[in-house]
């Protein structure tokens, strides 16, 4: 077992380009578990739901939520399909290992750079997947994806909560054609590439982690088990530049979910009785960070707080009762017009600032 472990380092570290991907499918492959088989019917179902979804998204708002492919997946495929969606986190992880934690260049941390950021969105990936209803449900957007549902996933969350199985369906259906939406537009792609990027620049090195990397590389049995969850050989804690960069990446992360949450209630009215059931099952679900969320705390210090995005829920509908729903129109306008973290408590000032 050590030598193939040893082995199998050997060919990580062989790895070319700044991120090993090949090591990230594996490893959230592996983490994610068996393939499970999803019902033709059931896929067919919710690329049906999408798609009217997309329509009704359409038309209650001035985002175009083009639904395009629509995939039903296991927690496998979707860990495989999902992790490369992470890169716009991962390259500039990979830039800063690379370049050295305290700006001189670390021939150690360069040669195990790639591998070592494979590992951890890899890991990261597999245990989101046994979390995740669909991409809006994750946190952090999957750059690129389609509009995805975790089927086993959803029908577990169903059975849970003793939910309309029809009615959830179209509800996540709902919620992901808006999420898509959103960030399908270019500058909010960019824009969460800027504040992530900002966000790992401003990390800083964590003298108990470096050490810790560097003995586990010396124990096989302590190496084995950071191959299934790399999380603490990340070496890095956030600075004080981190801790801006997180205040305004939590803020965008609230104001997305929260806007997508307002305008799926203006997209269905009276649709899906269950709709507050529905809420507060997801409410309660997210009061407790799932096992993806708690990795990215502990590797980065990436608090995404995905608990509170009712912040941006009652931003949106505070502004729509005060000056319209067209108000809410200049959201989507660029970075500029978007409500910092005081002005996502405090409408009237971001509506000082944007409105008049």
């Amino acid at each position: 077992m050590t030598d193939n472990l040893f082995d199998r380092l050997r060919r990580l570290l062989e790895a070319r380009g700044p991120v090993n991907w090949g090591l990230a499918r594996e490893i959230a492959e592996s983490v994610a578990g068996p393939a499970e088989p999803v019902e033709p019917w059931l896929a067919e179902e919710f690329v049906d739901l999408t798609h009217a979804a997309a329509r009704r998204v359409a038309a209650a708002s001035p985002l175009d939520p083009v639904a395009g492919e629509v995939r039903a997946l296991d927690r496998r495929t979707w860990a495989a399909q999902s992790v490369a969606g992470f890169t716009y986190l991962a390259e500039p992880l990979a830039a800063k290992m690379a370049g050295g934690l305290e700006g001189e260049a670390d021939p150690f941390l360069q040669q195990l750079g790639p591998a070592l950021v494979g590992m951890q969105m890899g890991s990261m990936a597999g245990f989101l997947s046994h979390r995740v209803l669909a991409g809006f449900d994750v946190g952090l957007p999957v750059d690129g994806a389609p509009p995805s549902f975790v089927v086993p996933n959803v029908a577990a969350f169903i059975a849970d909560h003793d939910l309309d199985p029809q009615q959830s369906r179209l509800w996540l259906a709902l919620h992901e054609a808006a999420h898509r939406a959103e960030v399908a537009l270019p500058w909010v792609r960019r824009h969460l590439a800027d504040l992530t990027g900002a966000f790992v620049d401003g990390l800083r090195p964590d003298p108990s982690g470096l050490q810790e990397r560097l003995e586990a590389l010396q124990d096989p049995e302590h190496l084995e088990g950071l191959l299934a969850d790399p999380s603490a050989l990340s070496g890095l804690v956030p600075g004080p530049e981190s801790e801006q960069a997180l205040r305004r990446l939590q803020a965008f992360m609230a104001l997305l979910e929260g806007y997508a949450e307002w305008l799926v209630g203006r997209a269905a009215p009276g649709l899906i009785p269950e709709a507050p059931r529905l809420r507060e099952a997801i409410d309660r679900r997210r009061a407790e960070p799932s096992p993806g969320e708690q990795m990215l705390q502990r590797m980065l210090g990436l608090d995404l707080q995905h608990h509170r995005y009712r912040r941006g829920t009652t931003f949106c509908e505070e502004v729509a009762r005060r000056w319209g729903e067209q108000a809410l129109s200049r959201l989507w306008e660029g970075p500029e017009a978007l409500p910092t973290s005081a002005e996502l408590d405090d409408p009237v000032g971001w509506a000082a600032r944007i409105l008049l």
